[in-house]
């Protein structure tokens, strides 16, 4: 707003609305800035700052003619021969509407979708915090199912969707939710949702400078919107809800609020990929990304193949590049082999005893890996040999050709999923707990450091926990990371009220291997004393009997209704 005050009746100038950008992997219950403006059928209810005001019209600017308006859309979209009609209400600004939805042959089967998110309360683990709502978009597919987004649908309660021109919403049943890939596979009971609606046929993967439409709801509006681009680069993407990299489509098509889990349709109206999240950044614009069929296709097939989606495979190693010729000469490779060097190898992983550090990987499958990590893509394109892992599924098996000590050798390994110290999702359940003396005992997972540092978790949580949320790995498949929560104030745990989110190595001079160990260990323990050994040689000692005895007083006082999480006691 200006400084200087205007007079009364006086109409202030028109200024251009400023954009900005955001990284769009959220949950759409909160709308977000986006890379461009999304024009829709009808504005949305609300949302952030006042509307665009409309330009006044004077005499010389006369508005463009619906024969115009007509001809730049079938440029754009495709040929419509539709002619112009006026003696109805089926017409918007002259052009049928007949006429504008065959530009999209699949729009009917854009849904939306009505979430009622209930998220666990890490800070209390026994409660939950208060349910809200989101609305988003999905798509009708084959065999009476619907995909949309997973972080669409994160910690539901209830899911409705909602056909286009329709005022009715029928409840929806969730199938499967794919963490990794952002994906969720939805259903509904009722045979009246079905009726008249032809599903998405999927196509091939674009390339470089193909249109894409993406269409949706966004932003909370209750008319489809449709925004077009075209593909910009083809990649592998971080994933941010999914904290994984997986292939994806990177286009100048605006992806807002409420479009997540919208489908991208090429110009033949077949669908190429899924909106799941766009960039925010002071130096760029117009940049969204959609998970490409590639990455879908897997997600299905998963579900069909296990009943269950059971996740994308690792290959279980770090590797590091052998660009540099004199690390090359080193490691005995000569000028025309190629491949990249092991660092390190998962303990989980499923054959951690095949592959060694220092290993060379020559090959995946047959395909030879270039010193940089890459493998041929397409025409004039390279892309992470990590790609050919992805496209596995669980307990596939895969020929990997190293260099030993200049020998070469193959296995034949069992690739698995990803087991991590910190897990970055906990899938829908409630976090675990237990409690003795006041002390609250839990798990760190990326969840709860978000909760407990907010989304700059990776610049504000302790350097400790960092460190081992992105360099350590689990020793074996039950291995957690435990810390003291927080100590719920009482006569008992005087002098220790300081302690928070400090992870527990030892208990009576045990290791703690996780927090179900821990609970077991204490309540069997005939002990004197109740030790747990703290990061930073920090001790924490208890009367066993005592402690034991007032952990009922202080579930009382602050109502927890019991000292271990339903998850631990079987």
């Amino acid at each position: 707003m200006d400084d200087k005050p205007r007079k009364r009746g006086r109409q202030p100038k028109n200024k251009t609305p400023a954009t900005s950008e955001t990284i769009d992997s959220h949950n759409d219950s909160q709308p977000l800035p986006t890379t461009s403006t999304t024009t829709t059928t009808s504005p949305p209810p609300s949302g952030r700052g006042r509307p665009t005001k409309k330009a006044k019209q004077t005499e010389n600017s006369k508005p463009k003619s619906p024969e115009r308006r007509l001809t730049r859309h079938s440029e754009q979209n495709g040929d419509i021969s539709a002619p112009i009609s006026t003696n109805n209400g089926a017409n918007v600004g002259g052009v049928e509407w007949e006429s504008v939805v065959k530009v999209v042959p699949s729009m009917d089967a854009v849904v939306k979708v009505f979430c009622v998110h209930t998220e666990p309360n890490f800070s209390l683990p026994w409660q939950r915090k208060k349910q809200y709502s989101s609305s988003s978009t999905g798509f009708i597919i084959g065999g009476k199912r619907v995909l949309t987004n997973a972080h669409s649908v994160e910690h539901y309660t209830q899911v409705k969707l909602k056909k286009r021109g329709s005022d009715t919403k029928y409840l929806a049943t969730v199938l499967a939710i794919g963490t990794e890939c952002d994906i969720a596979l939805l259903t509904v009971d009722d045979d009246e949702f079905w009726e008249g609606v032809t599903p998405v046929e999927f196509g091939n993967l674009p390339a470089l400078q193909d249109a894409v439409t993406v269409v949706g709801y966004p932003i909370g509006g209750d008319t489809i919107s449709v925004t077009s681009g075209v593909v910009s680069r083809i990649e592998i993407l971080s994933y941010v809800h999914g904290s994984t990299e997986l292939l994806g489509l990177q286009i100048d098509a605006a992806i807002n609020s409420g479009n997540s889990g919208g489908p991208a349709f090429n110009d033949k109206g077949n669908c190429v990929g899924i909106a799941f999240q766009s960039l925010k950044h002071e130096d760029v614009e117009n940049i969204g990304y959609v998970i490409p069929t590639p990455v879908i296709t897997h997600f299905i097939v998963d579900y069909e193949k296990n009943g269950a989606y059971t996740g994308f495979p690792i290959l279980g190693v770090e590797w590091q590049k052998m660009e540099n010729p004199d690390l090359r000469l080193s490691m005995g490779m000569d000028p025309n082999v190629k491949g990249v060097r092991i660092r390190r190898i998962e303990p989980t992983a499923p054959e951690s005893n095949l592959l060694k550090p220092s290993d060379i990987i020559l090959s995946f499958d047959g395909v030879k890996i270039a010193n940089d990590g890459t493998i041929p893509f397409r025409h004039g394109e390279r892309i992470s040999f990590s790609y050919l892992v992805t496209q596995k599924y669980t307990e596939d098996k895969a020929l990997v050709k190293v260099l030993r000590n200049s020998g070469t050798l193959e296995f034949n390994i069992k690739l698995g999923t990803h087991k991590r110290l910190i897990p970055a999702h906990i899938n829908g359940k409630p976090p675990s707990y237990y409690i003795i003396a006041g002390f609250v005992f839990t798990v760190i997972s990326v969840p709860y450091l978000r909760s407990e540092y907010g989304k700059d978790y990776e610049f504000d949580a302790p350097v400790k926990l960092l460190d081992k949320h992105l360099h350590a790995m689990a020793q074996s498949v039950d291995e957690q990371l435990v810390v003291v929560s927080q100590v719920l104030v009482a006569d008992i745990n005087i002098g220790y009220e300081d302690i928070v989110n400090t992870e527990v190595v030892a208990f009576n001079g045990k290791p703690v291997k996780n927090l179900k160990n821990l609970a077991s260990m204490v309540e069997s323990c005939n002990d004197e004393f109740l030790k747990f050994d703290l990061e930073y040689q920090q001790i924490v000692v208890l009367h066993t009997q005592n402690a034991k005895a007032a952990t009922l007083d202080i579930l009382a006082t602050h109502c927890i209704p019991s000292a271990i999480s339903d998850d631990l006691k079987t």
